[in-house]
């Protein structure tokens, strides 16, 4: 079982930057692909990022790609979404994902999910 606890999250002009950080509980956090995904209203969820249990291989969704980076520190059990060049439409609610497979873009691949954490980014 693995808790995930988002934060970071925040009210930013556009072109600002926020980081987001997940922090999960349990000893086998290193084992888990996580994710980012993002959901404005009255749209559906959808992929931002995802990085390998080790950390060595990232993607990230076409909207983002330049702008966020995902990062993840296993002593921490923490992964991480620096987001920089902020623009309104990034407004959403973040959600981290955990996954037991390998990093996908596929939300039905994550097995844990965080409540999420609010980014509105202002004009």
């Amino acid at each position: 079982q693995v808790q995930l606890v988002e934060s970071g999250g925040g009210l930013v002009q556009a072109g600002g930057s926020l980081r987001l950080s997940c922090a999960a509980s349990g000893r086998t956090f290193s084992r888990y692909a996580m994710a980012w995904f993002r959901q404005a209203p009255r749209k559906e969820r959808e992929f931002v990022a995802a990085i390998s249990w080790s950390g060595d291989r990232t993607y990230s969704a076409d909207s983002v790609k330049g702008r966020f980076t995902i990062s993840r520190d296993n002593a921490k059990n923490t992964v991480y979404l620096q987001m920089n060049s902020l623009k309104p439409e990034d407004t959403a609610l973040y959600y981290c994902a955990a996954s037991r497979y390998e990093a996908s873009a596929t939300a039905r691949q994550y097995d844990y999910w965080g409540q999420g954490t609010q980014v509105t980014v202002s004009s």
